[in-house]
Protein backbone atom coordinates (compact mmCIF):
# COMPACT_ATOMS: atom_id res chain seq x y z
CA UNK A 1 0.00 0.00 0.00
CA UNK A 2 1.51 3.10 -0.93
CA UNK A 3 0.30 6.56 0.46
CA UNK A 4 2.07 10.13 -0.92
CA UNK A 5 2.06 12.69 1.53
CA UNK A 6 3.07 16.76 0.46
CA UNK A 7 4.93 18.79 3.36
CA UNK A 8 6.76 22.01 3.04
CA UNK A 9 7.53 21.82 -0.47
CA UNK A 10 8.51 18.36 0.05
CA UNK A 11 7.24 14.84 -1.00
CA UNK A 12 7.17 11.62 1.22
CA UNK A 13 6.39 7.97 0.27
CA UNK A 14 5.65 5.62 2.31
CA UNK A 15 4.82 1.81 1.48
CA UNK A 16 3.05 -0.23 3.57
CA UNK A 17 4.58 -4.12 3.31
CA UNK A 18 2.24 -6.75 5.12
CA UNK A 19 4.41 -10.07 6.29
CA UNK A 20 2.73 -13.01 7.34
CA UNK A 21 4.97 -12.05 10.89
CA UNK A 22 3.37 -8.74 11.02
CA UNK A 23 3.78 -5.44 8.77
CA UNK A 24 6.44 -2.38 8.59
CA UNK A 25 6.58 1.03 7.21
CA UNK A 26 9.11 1.72 4.77
CA UNK A 27 9.47 5.54 4.51
CA UNK A 28 11.00 7.24 1.27
CA UNK A 29 11.86 10.74 1.04
CA UNK A 30 12.22 12.58 -1.69
CA UNK A 31 15.45 15.28 -2.12
CA UNK A 32 13.75 18.69 -2.73
CA UNK A 33 14.16 19.63 -6.58
CA UNK A 34 15.93 22.59 -8.15
CA UNK A 35 12.59 24.57 -8.45
CA UNK A 36 11.38 24.35 -4.79
CA UNK A 37 14.97 25.11 -3.57
CA UNK A 38 14.43 28.39 -5.74
CA UNK A 39 11.75 29.29 -4.61
CA UNK A 40 12.42 29.00 -0.88
CA UNK A 41 15.42 31.25 -1.70
CA UNK A 42 13.82 33.31 -3.46
CA UNK A 43 11.24 34.09 -1.07
CA UNK A 44 14.07 34.32 1.85
CA UNK A 45 15.45 37.23 -0.32
CA UNK A 46 11.89 39.24 -0.58
CA UNK A 47 11.49 39.02 3.05
CA UNK A 48 14.96 40.17 3.56
CA UNK A 49 14.79 42.96 1.52
CA UNK A 50 11.36 44.29 2.73
CA UNK A 51 12.71 43.88 6.62
CA UNK A 52 15.42 46.48 5.69
CA UNK A 53 13.80 48.86 3.42
CA UNK A 54 10.95 49.01 6.63
CA UNK A 55 14.11 49.11 9.08
CA UNK A 56 15.77 51.87 7.01
CA UNK A 57 12.26 53.69 6.58
CA UNK A 58 11.92 54.09 10.55
CA UNK A 59 15.77 54.45 11.26
CA UNK A 60 14.59 57.94 8.71
CA UNK A 61 11.53 58.58 10.67
CA UNK A 62 13.68 57.91 14.15
CA UNK A 63 15.76 60.77 12.76
CA UNK A 64 13.53 63.07 11.12
CA UNK A 65 11.82 63.19 14.62
CA UNK A 66 14.93 63.79 16.79
CA UNK A 67 15.85 66.60 14.31
CA UNK A 68 13.04 68.42 14.52
CA UNK A 69 10.62 67.31 17.12
CA UNK A 70 7.84 70.18 16.13
CA UNK A 71 7.06 67.80 13.65
CA UNK A 72 5.64 65.28 15.73
CA UNK A 73 4.26 67.77 17.97
CA UNK A 74 2.27 68.52 15.13
CA UNK A 75 1.26 65.33 13.99
CA UNK A 76 -0.13 65.00 17.77
CA UNK A 77 -1.85 68.72 17.11
CA UNK A 78 -3.84 66.77 14.14
CA UNK A 79 -4.80 64.03 16.18
CA UNK A 80 -6.22 66.06 18.94
CA UNK A 81 -8.01 68.29 16.48
CA UNK A 82 -9.61 65.41 14.86
CA UNK A 83 -10.67 63.39 18.09
CA UNK A 84 -12.29 66.80 19.77
CA UNK A 85 -14.27 67.28 16.69
CA UNK A 86 -15.46 63.44 16.11
CA UNK A 87 -17.49 64.01 19.44
CA UNK A 88 -19.96 66.22 17.41
CA UNK A 89 -20.44 62.45 15.32
CA UNK A 90 -20.49 60.22 18.06
CA UNK A 91 -22.28 61.98 20.61
CA UNK A 92 -25.87 62.35 19.50
CA UNK A 93 -27.30 65.48 20.90
CA UNK A 94 -24.40 67.13 19.26
CA UNK A 95 -24.74 65.20 16.12
CA UNK A 96 -28.36 66.44 16.33
CA UNK A 97 -27.53 70.31 16.75
CA UNK A 98 -25.57 70.35 13.81
CA UNK A 99 -28.08 68.78 11.65
CA UNK A 100 -26.01 65.03 10.97
CA UNK A 101 -23.79 66.81 8.87
CA UNK A 102 -20.53 66.57 11.47
CA UNK A 103 -18.41 64.75 8.65
CA UNK A 104 -17.94 68.30 7.36
CA UNK A 105 -16.33 69.49 10.22
CA UNK A 106 -14.05 66.36 10.38
CA UNK A 107 -13.05 66.94 6.65
CA UNK A 108 -12.55 70.56 7.70
CA UNK A 109 -9.98 69.50 10.19
CA UNK A 110 -8.11 67.16 7.84
CA UNK A 111 -7.89 69.41 4.76
CA UNK A 112 -7.18 72.95 6.75
CA UNK A 113 -4.66 72.24 10.00
CA UNK A 114 -1.09 73.11 8.61
CA UNK A 115 2.70 72.89 10.02
CA UNK A 116 2.13 76.93 10.74
CA UNK A 117 0.32 78.89 12.84
CA UNK A 118 -0.10 81.49 9.63
CA UNK A 119 -0.86 78.32 6.78
CA UNK A 120 -3.86 77.13 9.20
CA UNK A 121 -5.40 80.76 9.22
CA UNK A 122 -4.79 81.64 5.99
CA UNK A 123 -6.75 78.02 4.62
CA UNK A 124 -9.27 78.52 7.55
CA UNK A 125 -10.69 81.98 6.63
CA UNK A 126 -10.04 81.11 2.75
CA UNK A 127 -12.25 78.12 3.27
CA UNK A 128 -14.46 80.10 6.12
CA UNK A 129 -15.14 83.42 3.41
CA UNK A 130 -15.40 80.68 0.02
CA UNK A 131 -18.08 78.98 2.14
CA UNK A 132 -19.96 82.41 2.98
CA UNK A 133 -19.84 84.13 -0.51
CA UNK A 134 -20.97 81.18 -2.06
CA UNK A 135 -23.76 79.37 0.14
CA UNK A 136 -25.02 83.11 -0.12
CA UNK A 137 -25.09 83.64 -4.05
CA UNK A 138 -26.32 80.28 -4.30
CA UNK A 139 -29.11 80.70 -2.15
CA UNK A 140 -29.77 84.17 -3.39
CA UNK A 141 -29.99 82.87 -7.27
CA UNK A 142 -32.05 80.29 -5.96
CA UNK A 143 -34.89 82.50 -4.45
CA UNK A 144 -34.88 84.21 -7.70
CA UNK A 145 -34.77 81.11 -9.98
CA UNK A 146 -37.82 80.07 -8.17
CA UNK A 147 -39.81 82.92 -8.64
CA UNK A 148 -38.94 82.75 -12.35
CA UNK A 149 -41.18 79.95 -12.98
CA UNK A 150 -40.49 76.26 -13.52
CA UNK A 151 -39.10 77.18 -17.57
CA UNK A 152 -36.61 79.78 -16.51
CA UNK A 153 -35.33 77.71 -13.48
CA UNK A 154 -32.80 75.97 -14.80
CA UNK A 155 -31.64 78.24 -17.33
CA UNK A 156 -31.24 80.93 -14.81
CA UNK A 157 -28.92 78.34 -11.86
CA UNK A 158 -27.45 77.03 -15.31
CA UNK A 159 -26.39 80.60 -16.54
CA UNK A 160 -25.14 81.74 -12.97
CA UNK A 161 -23.29 78.40 -12.20
CA UNK A 162 -21.40 79.09 -15.97
CA UNK A 163 -20.58 82.45 -15.54
CA UNK A 164 -19.81 82.34 -11.87
CA UNK A 165 -17.58 79.46 -12.41
CA UNK A 166 -15.84 80.63 -15.03
CA UNK A 167 -14.64 84.08 -13.23
CA UNK A 168 -13.54 82.74 -10.04
CA UNK A 169 -11.20 80.14 -12.15
CA UNK A 170 -10.26 82.88 -14.33
CA UNK A 171 -9.42 84.95 -10.94
CA UNK A 172 -6.90 82.38 -9.87
CA UNK A 173 -4.66 83.55 -12.65
CA UNK A 174 -4.72 87.06 -11.16
CA UNK A 175 -1.17 87.28 -9.14
CA UNK A 176 -2.88 89.38 -6.30
CA UNK A 177 -5.94 86.20 -5.90
CA UNK A 178 -3.11 83.35 -6.12
CA UNK A 179 -0.62 84.58 -3.89
CA UNK A 180 -3.32 84.89 -0.98
CA UNK A 181 -6.80 83.95 -1.86
CA UNK A 182 -6.17 81.30 -4.40
CA UNK A 183 -7.78 78.00 -2.11
CA UNK A 184 -10.88 80.46 -1.22
CA UNK A 185 -11.22 80.57 -4.63
CA UNK A 186 -11.43 76.77 -5.39
CA UNK A 187 -14.13 76.57 -1.95
CA UNK A 188 -16.10 79.04 -3.62
CA UNK A 189 -16.58 76.75 -6.67
CA UNK A 190 -16.93 73.68 -5.04
CA UNK A 191 -19.66 74.77 -2.46
CA UNK A 192 -21.58 77.07 -5.11
CA UNK A 193 -21.35 74.72 -7.57
CA UNK A 194 -22.77 72.24 -4.84
CA UNK A 195 -25.50 74.16 -3.32
CA UNK A 196 -26.83 75.54 -6.62
CA UNK A 197 -26.78 71.83 -8.24
CA UNK A 198 -28.91 70.30 -5.16
CA UNK A 199 -30.67 73.10 -4.36
CA UNK A 200 -32.50 72.60 -7.75
CA UNK A 201 -33.70 69.47 -6.23
CA UNK A 202 -33.81 70.35 -2.13
CA UNK A 203 -36.53 72.09 -1.28
CA UNK A 204 -34.80 73.15 2.31
CA UNK A 205 -32.02 74.43 0.51
CA UNK A 206 -31.53 77.57 3.66
CA UNK A 207 -30.89 75.02 6.48
CA UNK A 208 -28.80 72.86 4.25
CA UNK A 209 -26.17 75.77 3.46
CA UNK A 210 -26.67 77.09 7.40
CA UNK A 211 -25.85 73.23 8.82
CA UNK A 212 -22.61 73.33 6.46
CA UNK A 213 -21.09 76.37 7.12
CA UNK A 214 -21.42 75.65 11.10
CA UNK A 215 -19.93 72.50 10.85
CA UNK A 216 -17.19 74.98 8.62
CA UNK A 217 -17.15 77.31 11.54
CA UNK A 218 -16.75 74.74 14.07
CA UNK A 219 -13.54 72.87 12.41
CA UNK A 220 -11.66 75.90 11.73
CA UNK A 221 -12.29 77.68 14.95
CA UNK A 222 -11.10 73.87 16.19
CA UNK A 223 -8.04 74.62 14.14
CA UNK A 224 -6.87 77.69 15.06
CA UNK A 225 -7.64 77.53 18.41
CA UNK A 226 -5.32 74.21 18.75
CA UNK A 227 -2.55 75.49 16.23
CA UNK A 228 -2.33 78.43 18.60
CA UNK A 229 -2.22 77.43 21.96
CA UNK A 230 -0.76 73.88 22.04
CA UNK A 231 3.27 74.64 21.04
CA UNK A 232 2.98 76.97 17.79
CA UNK A 233 5.06 77.54 15.23
CA UNK A 234 4.68 80.87 14.08
CA UNK A 235 5.83 80.86 9.93
CA UNK A 236 7.36 84.77 10.95
CA UNK A 237 9.58 83.05 12.84
CA UNK A 238 10.48 81.10 10.93
CA UNK A 239 11.39 83.10 8.18
CA UNK A 240 13.51 85.07 10.71
CA UNK A 241 15.78 82.03 11.38
CA UNK A 242 15.60 81.49 7.86
CA UNK A 243 17.36 84.74 6.51
CA UNK A 244 19.96 84.61 9.80
CA UNK A 245 21.03 81.15 8.99
CA UNK A 246 21.38 82.17 5.04
CA UNK A 247 22.64 85.12 6.40
CA UNK A 248 25.61 82.82 8.15
CA UNK A 249 25.81 80.26 5.42
CA UNK A 250 26.92 82.89 3.09
CA UNK A 251 29.72 84.39 4.95
CA UNK A 252 30.70 80.84 5.46
CA UNK A 253 30.17 79.88 1.98
CA UNK A 254 32.46 83.19 0.90
CA UNK A 255 35.29 83.05 3.90
CA UNK A 256 36.09 79.29 2.64
CA UNK A 257 35.94 79.91 -1.15
CA UNK A 258 38.62 82.60 -0.89
CA UNK A 259 40.74 80.52 1.32
CA UNK A 260 40.49 77.87 -0.89
CA UNK A 261 41.35 79.59 -4.08
CA UNK A 262 44.79 81.27 -2.38
CA UNK A 263 45.80 77.73 -0.26
CA UNK A 264 49.00 77.34 -0.75
CA UNK A 265 49.08 73.53 -0.24
CA UNK A 266 50.89 73.66 3.30
CA UNK A 267 47.19 73.18 5.34
CA UNK A 268 47.05 69.38 6.37
CA UNK A 269 43.23 69.89 6.62
CA UNK A 270 41.32 71.15 3.21
CA UNK A 271 38.06 72.89 2.94
CA UNK A 272 34.61 71.03 3.72
CA UNK A 273 33.06 70.88 0.61
CA UNK A 274 29.53 71.30 2.43
CA UNK A 275 30.82 74.93 3.57
CA UNK A 276 32.12 75.17 -0.35
CA UNK A 277 28.46 74.75 -1.47
CA UNK A 278 26.60 76.04 1.65
CA UNK A 279 25.32 79.41 -0.68
CA UNK A 280 23.74 76.96 -2.46
CA UNK A 281 20.51 76.86 0.11
CA UNK A 282 20.34 80.86 -0.31
CA UNK A 283 19.49 79.95 -3.91
CA UNK A 284 17.28 77.10 -3.26
CA UNK A 285 15.40 78.59 -0.24
CA UNK A 286 13.35 81.54 -2.37
CA UNK A 287 9.98 79.46 -2.71
CA UNK A 288 9.82 78.67 1.12
CA UNK A 289 10.77 82.30 1.70
CA UNK A 290 7.65 83.79 0.04
CA UNK A 291 5.12 81.43 1.49
CA UNK A 292 6.79 82.07 4.60
CA UNK A 293 6.19 85.36 4.26
CA UNK A 294 2.66 85.51 2.97
CA UNK A 295 1.88 82.78 5.59
CA UNK A 296 3.24 84.96 8.27
CA UNK A 297 1.15 87.78 7.45
CA UNK A 298 -1.83 86.26 8.43
CA UNK A 299 -0.59 85.79 11.73
CA UNK A 300 -1.31 88.07 15.26
CA UNK A 301 1.35 89.81 16.71
CA UNK A 302 3.63 87.15 18.70
CA UNK A 303 7.02 87.58 20.50
CA UNK A 304 8.79 90.57 19.03
CA UNK A 305 6.92 90.35 16.21
CA UNK A 306 4.11 93.09 15.52
CA UNK A 307 0.83 93.13 13.82
CA UNK A 308 2.29 94.70 11.02
CA UNK A 309 5.80 93.45 10.94
CA UNK A 310 7.21 94.41 7.27
CA UNK A 311 7.50 91.10 6.44
CA UNK A 312 7.80 91.61 2.71
CA UNK A 313 10.92 93.14 3.75
CA UNK A 314 12.56 89.90 3.85
CA UNK A 315 12.11 89.26 0.48
CA UNK A 316 14.43 91.77 -0.40
CA UNK A 317 17.03 91.20 1.76
CA UNK A 318 16.64 87.70 0.19
CA UNK A 319 16.70 88.81 -3.16
CA UNK A 320 19.89 90.91 -2.22
CA UNK A 321 21.53 87.72 -0.93
CA UNK A 322 20.68 85.58 -3.56
CA UNK A 323 22.83 87.99 -5.66
CA UNK A 324 25.95 88.26 -3.59
CA UNK A 325 25.22 84.32 -3.98
CA UNK A 326 25.66 84.19 -7.15
CA UNK A 327 28.61 85.97 -7.18
CA UNK A 328 30.25 83.18 -4.91
CA UNK A 329 28.89 80.74 -7.72
CA UNK A 330 31.24 82.08 -9.91
CA UNK A 331 33.82 82.36 -7.30
CA UNK A 332 33.77 78.67 -7.07
CA UNK A 333 33.65 77.58 -10.75
CA UNK A 334 37.22 79.54 -10.58
CA UNK A 335 38.54 77.50 -8.05
CA UNK A 336 37.96 74.43 -9.96
CA UNK A 337 39.18 75.67 -13.16
CA UNK A 338 42.16 74.13 -15.11
CA UNK A 339 43.90 77.12 -15.87
CA UNK A 340 44.98 78.25 -12.85
CA UNK A 341 47.54 81.57 -11.78
CA UNK A 342 50.96 80.64 -11.01
CA UNK A 343 51.52 80.07 -6.55
CA UNK A 344 53.62 83.47 -6.54
CA UNK A 345 50.63 85.39 -8.12
CA UNK A 346 48.28 84.26 -6.23
CA UNK A 347 50.55 84.69 -2.84
CA UNK A 348 50.99 88.23 -3.79
CA UNK A 349 47.72 89.27 -3.75
CA UNK A 350 46.73 86.60 -0.91
CA UNK A 351 46.69 89.10 1.86
CA UNK A 352 44.77 91.68 0.38
CA UNK A 353 42.09 89.92 -1.12
CA UNK A 354 41.83 87.91 1.96
CA UNK A 355 41.74 90.90 3.67
CA UNK A 356 38.38 91.89 1.67
CA UNK A 357 37.32 88.55 2.18
CA UNK A 358 37.33 88.59 5.89
CA UNK A 359 35.65 92.07 6.11
CA UNK A 360 32.67 91.25 3.76
CA UNK A 361 32.44 87.86 5.62
CA UNK A 362 32.36 90.10 9.27
CA UNK A 363 29.94 92.22 8.25
CA UNK A 364 27.29 89.68 7.07
CA UNK A 365 28.19 88.17 10.55
CA UNK A 366 27.14 91.41 12.11
CA UNK A 367 24.17 91.59 10.19
CA UNK A 368 22.54 88.37 11.18
CA UNK A 369 23.65 88.99 14.89
CA UNK A 370 21.57 92.74 14.46
CA UNK A 371 18.63 90.46 13.07
CA UNK A 372 18.85 88.29 15.83
CA UNK A 373 19.18 90.25 18.38
CA UNK A 374 16.77 93.31 16.94
CA UNK A 375 19.21 95.70 17.55
CA UNK A 376 20.98 98.11 15.33
CA UNK A 377 24.42 99.22 15.75
CA UNK A 378 26.48 102.04 14.07
CA UNK A 379 30.02 100.17 13.68
CA UNK A 380 28.69 99.07 10.33
CA UNK A 381 29.77 102.12 8.47
CA UNK A 382 33.07 101.58 10.10
CA UNK A 383 33.19 98.00 8.98
CA UNK A 384 31.54 99.38 5.68
CA UNK A 385 34.59 101.85 5.57
CA UNK A 386 36.94 98.93 6.12
CA UNK A 387 35.59 96.99 3.22
CA UNK A 388 36.02 99.63 0.57
CA UNK A 389 39.44 100.32 1.81
CA UNK A 390 40.52 96.64 0.98
CA UNK A 391 38.85 96.84 -2.01
CA UNK A 392 40.29 100.17 -3.38
CA UNK A 393 44.00 98.55 -2.54
CA UNK A 394 42.72 95.66 -4.68
CA UNK A 395 41.77 97.90 -7.73
CA UNK A 396 45.39 99.79 -7.40
CA UNK A 397 47.15 96.29 -7.83
CA UNK A 398 45.14 95.93 -10.32
CA UNK A 399 45.84 98.54 -12.29
CA UNK A 400 49.71 97.62 -12.79
CA UNK A 401 49.28 94.21 -14.41
CA UNK A 402 48.31 95.81 -17.88
CA UNK A 403 51.95 97.52 -17.66
CA UNK A 404 53.65 94.61 -16.64
CA UNK A 405 51.95 92.10 -19.30
CA UNK A 406 52.03 94.50 -22.37
CA UNK A 407 55.47 96.27 -22.01
CA UNK A 408 58.63 95.24 -20.44
CA UNK A 409 59.67 97.00 -17.23
CA UNK A 410 63.19 99.15 -17.13
CA UNK A 411 64.60 100.94 -13.67
CA UNK A 412 63.31 104.25 -14.93
CA UNK A 413 60.32 103.92 -16.22
CA UNK A 414 59.37 101.40 -12.94
CA UNK A 415 56.75 103.45 -11.18
CA UNK A 416 55.87 102.47 -7.31
CA UNK A 417 52.78 100.03 -8.07
CA UNK A 418 55.00 97.76 -10.80
CA UNK A 419 57.65 97.60 -8.28
CA UNK A 420 55.56 95.91 -5.73
CA UNK A 421 55.11 93.32 -8.20
CA UNK A 422 59.16 93.17 -9.02
CA UNK A 423 59.54 89.65 -6.51
CA UNK A 424 56.89 88.18 -9.22
CA UNK A 425 58.89 87.78 -12.81
CA UNK A 426 61.14 85.82 -13.16
CA UNK A 427 61.54 87.79 -16.50
CA UNK A 428 60.66 91.15 -17.58
CA UNK A 429 56.90 90.30 -17.99
CA UNK A 430 54.13 88.48 -17.23
CA UNK A 431 52.49 85.77 -19.21
CA UNK A 432 49.17 87.06 -20.23
CA UNK A 433 47.61 83.34 -19.51
CA UNK A 434 48.77 83.16 -16.30
CA UNK A 435 47.42 86.74 -15.18
CA UNK A 436 43.31 86.34 -16.98
CA UNK A 437 42.11 83.39 -14.18
CA UNK A 438 43.70 85.79 -11.41
CA UNK A 439 42.21 88.85 -12.94
CA UNK A 440 38.92 87.41 -12.68
CA UNK A 441 38.84 85.72 -9.58
CA UNK A 442 39.50 88.98 -8.21
CA UNK A 443 37.06 91.40 -10.51
CA UNK A 444 34.14 88.70 -9.16
CA UNK A 445 35.81 89.16 -5.24
CA UNK A 446 35.45 93.09 -6.03
CA UNK A 447 31.85 92.83 -6.82
CA UNK A 448 31.32 90.83 -3.16
CA UNK A 449 31.28 94.00 -1.44
CA UNK A 450 28.85 95.69 -3.71
CA UNK A 451 26.12 92.95 -3.43
CA UNK A 452 27.14 92.57 0.28
CA UNK A 453 26.09 96.79 0.95
CA UNK A 454 22.81 96.07 -0.83
CA UNK A 455 21.98 93.01 1.99
CA UNK A 456 23.24 96.03 4.38
CA UNK A 457 20.96 98.39 3.18
CA UNK A 458 17.32 96.15 2.86
CA UNK A 459 18.28 95.04 6.40
CA UNK A 460 18.81 98.88 7.62
CA UNK A 461 15.78 99.75 6.62
CA UNK A 462 14.43 96.56 7.70
CA UNK A 463 15.54 98.03 10.90
CA UNK A 464 13.79 101.32 10.86
CA UNK A 465 10.75 99.99 9.39
CA UNK A 466 10.78 97.02 12.77
CA UNK A 467 11.82 99.65 15.33
CA UNK A 468 14.72 97.96 15.74
CA UNK A 469 16.17 98.92 19.40
CA UNK A 470 20.15 100.67 19.22
CA UNK A 471 22.65 98.55 20.61
CA UNK A 472 23.86 99.23 24.20
CA UNK A 473 27.02 99.84 23.17
CA UNK A 474 25.46 102.90 21.11
CA UNK A 475 23.77 104.10 23.63
CA UNK A 476 26.94 105.81 25.27
CA UNK A 477 27.54 107.43 22.08
CA UNK A 478 24.70 108.88 21.21
CA UNK A 479 24.34 110.58 24.75
CA UNK A 480 27.78 111.62 24.31
CA UNK A 481 26.64 113.30 21.18
CA UNK A 482 23.60 114.58 22.01
CA UNK A 483 25.29 116.36 25.93
CA UNK A 484 28.20 117.63 22.97
CA UNK A 485 25.21 119.11 21.07
CA UNK A 486 23.80 120.41 24.15
CA UNK A 487 26.88 122.00 25.27
CA UNK A 488 28.05 123.80 21.42
CA UNK A 489 24.27 125.66 22.19
CA UNK A 490 25.07 126.78 24.96
CA UNK A 491 28.57 127.98 24.27
CA UNK A 492 26.34 129.78 21.33
CA UNK A 493 23.97 131.27 23.29
CA UNK A 494 26.84 132.59 25.57
CA UNK A 495 29.29 134.07 22.59
CA UNK A 496 25.90 135.69 21.34
CA UNK A 497 25.02 137.37 24.35
CA UNK A 498 28.14 138.78 24.41
CA UNK A 499 28.23 140.54 20.81
CA UNK A 500 25.06 141.76 21.62
CA UNK A 501 26.60 143.38 24.99
CA UNK A 502 29.65 144.77 23.19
Amino acid sequence: MTNIKEDAGRVEWRIRVDEKDGSSDQVLETEPGPANGFCRVFKCLVANKFSMRLLRFLKKAWHLGVDDPRKVFHCLKVGIALSVVSLFYYMRPLYDGVGGTAMWAVMTVVVVFENTVGATISKSLNRAIGTCLAGLLAVGIHYVASKSGNKLEPVIVGGSLFLLASAATFSRFVPAVKKKFDYGTVIFILTFSLVSVSGYRVEKLFDMAKQRLSTIIIGTSLCILTSILVSPIWAGQELHCLIIKNMEKLATSLECCVAEYFDDGQKTTSVPVQNLQAYKCVLNSKATEESMANFAAWEPAHGSFNFQHPWKQYLKIAAAMRDCAYCIEALNSCISNKKQASKSMKKHLSDICLKVNSSSGSILRELAINLETFKKTSKMDISIEEMNNSVQEVKNYLKSLPGLVLTPTTSETKSSETAIMEPLLTTNTIPLVEVIPLVTFTSLLIEIPTRVEAIVDAVEELANKAKFKPAPDDKPKQNEQNNKTVSEQLNDEKTMKTLQSV
